[in-house]
């Protein structure tokens, strides 16, 4: 299967949206399954306010909004994702969860439909592990928020084929994406190296080298990053960094990639960063 033309995203939540945003826009017909009724609406509306503030300020016009509206429909019925070429899962960062929902989905897909996970850091070779077509599964890790970054960062398991690896590349491409294909090693390219960085500015703080505004303002001001690394963590979400972190750890075995005490204290506190308004910072 290379011809995709009809795209599912499992997930409706950031990331899910996101992705779904920017392949109706680009022509595709897209299913959008979340497991919630409230979820899947709020990630629609999400994507109409969206487009709503691209007309605003002058964007796109109103025709390109009906028209990639129209390439949108919402469903909370995993098996109308049937008739997909392509499906993208967009869950939670956590193994069990991605490992069910890609049983689910071997069993509603057509054959010759490409299963793809955004996961950041898990073994696409273990997910494919669980379908019965491990040669049509790959790693579509697009970056957030999805609709401004132009990075997909591509991921081939043990089995994925060429021809799975290259249709999903092409897609990305027509999204206006720019790829980069990395091994299934953990954390593969991107977060293997964001991450750890992330990580010791955690350590930074909790060892008192400087304060939260002073370590962020360091790698701004100092390292020409638009955000420093604390800040960035509240925006990823401070659950979603320390699950990458163990990921590393458990998957590379080297004890630079222990995650620091403070990161693990607020997580257990439930302080997640932006998405609940409190994390490093409050919101």
């Amino acid at each position: 299967m290379t011809d995709i033309k009809t795209i599912g995203v499992v997930g409706a939540g950031q990331m899910g949206r996101g992705i779904a945003q920017v392949a109706a826009m680009s022509g595709y017909e897209v299913f959008v399954f979340d497991i919630s009724k409230e979820g899947l609406d709020f990630g629609l509306q999400f994507i109409d306010k969206q487009l709503g503030r691209g007309v605003e300020k002058g964007k796109w016009d109103q025709a390109f909004v009906d028209s990639t509206k129209s390439n949108l429909t919402g469903i909370t019925d995993m098996a109308k994702l049937n008739t997909c070429d392509l499906i993208i899962e967009a869950a939670t960062e956590n193994k069990k969860i991605k490992f069910e929902i890609f049983k689910q989905l071997d069993e509603v897909a057509k054959p010759g439909a490409i299963l793809a996970s955004n996961t950041s850091s898990i073994s696409i070779t273990e997910i494919a592990a669980v379908t019965k077509r491990p040669e049509a599964v790959a790693g579509m890790h697009f970056m957030n928020p999805v609709p401004v970054m132009k990075l997909v960062e591509t991921i081939t398991g043990l089995e994925t084929s060429e021809a799975t690896i290259s249709a999903v590349e092409a897609a990305s491409e027509k999204m206006g994406k720019t790829v980069v294909r990395a091994d299934d090693v953990a954390g593969f390219a991107v977060n293997r190296i964001l991450m750890p960085m992330i990580n010791e500015a955690f350590y930074t703080l909790y060892e008192g080298v400087a304060d939260a505004k002073g370590i962020d303002n360091a790698m701004k001001l100092g390292c020409n990053q638009p955000m420093g690394p604390l800040e960035l963590a509240d925006f990823i979400g401070l659950d979603t960094c320390l699950a990458i972190m163990e990921v590393l750890h458990e998957g590379l075995g080297d004890t630079k990639y222990r995650a620091c005490p403070l990161l693990k204290k607020y997580v257990t506190a439930g302080r997640f960063g932006r998405k609940v308004g409190k994390g490093v910072y409050e919101y």
